[in-house]
C-alpha cells in the first residue's frame, strides 16, 4: 500500500541525501515526519474500510427503537433500563440521529423529480428541470416579471450564492414551476414565498 511506497521513496531519498542534492534533505525529513506517517495510515485504513462497502444492519432504526422501548417497559425497572428508555425516547436521538440513519440507510436523501410528460411537441423550447436543495440558505437569485410576455424569469444570479455555485440557473431563465406549483399568472412576490 501507500506505506510500502513511502518506505521505498525514503530509501531512495536517503541515498540522494548522502550526495547533498539540493532540497532532498528537506523532502527526506518531510516524508519521515510522524504526522505524515499517521496521515498515511489513516488514509490506508479509510481505503480498506471503503473497499469493504459497509452496509447498514437495519433500514428502520426508528421503528426498532420504538420496539426496544416497548420491551423495556415490560422489563424489571433498574436504573440502567430507565436511563436507556429515557435516551431512546429523547427527541434528539429519535428525530435527528435515527431519522438521519434511516434516510442514509435507505439512500432516500436525493430529491425525487416528477417524470417528464410524454406529450411534449417536437418544436417546443428546450426545458430543464432544476433541483436545488436550499437547507435554510437563500437561493442567491432575483426574479422578475418579463415586461412583454409576463413570464416569471430569473433577473439576476448573485455571485457566490446557491444558484451561482450550482451552475443550474441563469439570468433570463423562465420559471414554469416551483416546488410543484405552476407560477404562470403569479406575482413575483408570490413566487418568492414559494421559493
Amino acid at each position: 500500500g501507500v506505506s510500502h511506497v513511502l518506505t521505498l521513496a525514503l530509501q531512495e531519498l536517503s541515498l540522494l541525501c548522502k550526495r547533498d542534492v539540493n532540497g532532498v534533505g528537506m523532502l527526506y525529513d518531510l516524508l519521515r515526519s510522524r504526522w505524515l506517517q499517521a496521515l498515511l495510515k489513516i488514509y490506508e485504513c479509510l481505503q480498506h474500510y471503503l473497499g469493504k462497502r459497509p452496509a447498514p444492519v437495519t433500514l428502520q432504526a426508528r421503528a426498532l427503537s420504538r420496539e426496544v422501548v416497548e420491551l423495556l417497559r415490560e422489563a424489571p425497572q433498574s436504573g440502567e433500563i430507565k436511563e436507556l428508555r429515557r435516551l431512546l425516547r429523547s427527541p434528539h436521538l429519535k428525530a435527528a440521529l435515527l431519522s438521519a440513519h434511516d434516510t442514509v440507510a435507505q439512500k432516500d436523501f436525493e430529491p425525487t423529480l416528477p417524470p417528464l410528460p410524454d406529450n411534449i411537441p417536437e418544436n417546443e423550447e428546450a426545458m430543464r428541470i432544476v433541483c436545488l436543495v436550499k437547507n435554510n440558505q437563500p437561493l442567491g437569485a432575483t426574479i422578475k416579471r418579463h415586461e412583454i410576455t409576463g413570464d416569471i424569469t430569473v433577473a439576476r444570479v448573485i455571485h457566490g450564492g446557491l444558484a451561482d455555485r450550482s451552475g443550474l440557473l441563469y439570468a433570463g431563465d423562465k420559471l414554469v414551476e416551483v416546488n410543484g406549483v405552476p407560477v404562470e399568472g403569479l406575482e413575483p412576490e408570490q413566487v418568492i414565498n414559494i421559493l
